[in-house]
């Protein structure tokens, strides 16, 4: 209950950037990351890249959530 209110409170301030770090993650991970994504796709901007990562993500899961509420609302009829 508690993510969900800080989700929606994130939700409604849209418009505010934040500092991310990230912890314990391998150095070879972001190295790989950069050389194969980062620099070729984004000219080396990796903000934009983590970004469009995140964007994809999230409509990914859209896509899954729907396609598995549609699967169980025809099972169920």
């Amino acid at each position: 209950m508690h993510m969900k209110m800080k989700t929606a409170v994130l939700a409604q301030q849209n418009d505010r950037m934040v500092e991310l770090t990230f912890h314990n993650v391998p150095a070879s991970l972001l190295s790989e990351f950069a050389e194969k994504i980062v620099k070729p796709y984004y000219k080396g901007n990796i903000n934009a890249a983590i970004q469009d990562l995140l964007r994809q993500a999230l409509r990914e899961q859209d896509f899954v959530h729907s396609h598995v509420t549609h699967t169980r609302n025809s099972v169920e009829a």
